[in-house]
């Protein structure tokens, strides 16, 4: 079974692009949201920074992620993409719990002064960029949990600028400064709404969970279906990463229905690949087994402790 895990340069240069323009945002909201004395500037600002990492880890992830196995990673560098999503989702949670701190305390001690039109100015061409770096990054994102985190960045930071300039707006009509943290603890809403699923999703992943969109019951039933299948048991299904599904189980095989057991190994591979798209798959064939009421595998038993003494393999594993 062969595979190709090339990392396209188009994607890369994109990358690497978003990175430019998110630098000149950056620059430009610190120093206006210093000069304007904004904490809605500044926090965007901030979140910027945060997403220049992001940028930059995710560009790393994807060029790791197009090099092949090695005898240290017999899995490749797919996992890469996931850990930098991770990683983008926890700190665009940390970065809302940051900016909520910020806020509560301006509310406490407000600002006399903000300029609410120069707000507008900067916050509309942080925004502008902010769309145009998601643009170019969208194509990927929707195949690569990566490049979302990394598009989830950039959207988020375009809708905060969006608030800021809502913020800025009213300040410039009422010159209610308080608008400003007020603002700012909306858009933290909006921050930790968009971060989590991706949190959830990429953590769901490293744990080697049940990808969400697979039944494991629905696999068990249609496997047990087939014409010679006694049981399925020592179920495991994970994903490397999300276009990545493995999977590997023991087949407990009647033989009075099929004398020669390894027939039935191209109609279980047909049915995983066609009815649940798993194509990475390892079966064991049995004719015996004394534990086959055990469908998920108790692992238990390798973790005791070293001072025990040590013991034989599991019986069904081989």
């Amino acid at each position: 079974m062969s595979h190709s895990h090339g990392a396209p340069s188009s994607l890369n240069n994109r990358l690497k692009l978003g990175l430019v323009l998110n630098g000149i945002i950056i620059l430009a909201e610190f120093v206006g949201g210093y000069w304007t004395n904004s904490l809605g500037l500044m926090s965007d600002a901030s979140h910027n920074l945060i997403d220049q990492g992001s940028l930059l880890l995710a560009l790393y992830a994807h060029i790791l992620a197009g090099r092949p196995a090695t005898e240290e990673r017999t899995f490749g560098y797919h996992r890469a993409g996931t850990i930098a999503a991770f990683l983008n989702g926890l700190t665009l949670l940390m970065t809302g719990i940051f900016i909520a701190g910020i806020a509560l305390y301006r509310i406490m001690t407000p600002i006399e002064h903000i300029p609410g039109l120069w707000v507008m100015s900067i916050a509309g061409v942080s925004m502008l960029a902010n769309f145009g770096v998601a643009w170019l990054l969208q194509q990927g994102a929707k195949n690569d949990i990566n490049i979302r985190g990394a598009f989830l960045h950039m959207m988020m930071d375009a809708w905060v600028s969006l608030g800021v300039i809502l913020c800025g707006l009213g300040i410039a009509l009422t010159q209610l400064t308080i608008l400003d943290p007020l603002i700012s603890l909306v858009l933290v809403f909006a921050i930790v709404k968009g971060s989590w699923p991706l949190c959830r999703e990429s953590l769901h992943i490293l744990l080697e969970s049940t990808p969400s969109h697979l039944n494991t019951s629905a696999i068990v039933t249609s496997l047990e279906a087939i014409p010679g299948v006694k049981k399925v048991h020592d179920l495991h299904i994970w994903s490397v990463e999300p276009r990545i599904i493995m999977l590997t189980c023991h087949v407990l095989v009647d033989t009075e229905t099929v004398p020669n057991k390894d027939l039935l190994l191209q109609p279980i591979q047909s049915l995983l690949s066609s009815q649940f798209g798993i194509h990475h798959l390892t079966i064991q064939l049995e004719t015996e087994c004394p534990e086959t009421d055990i469908l998920h595998c108790n692992l238990n038993h390798l973790t005791k402790e070293s001072s025990q003494e040590p013991s034989l393999p599991h019986a069904h594993h081989h």
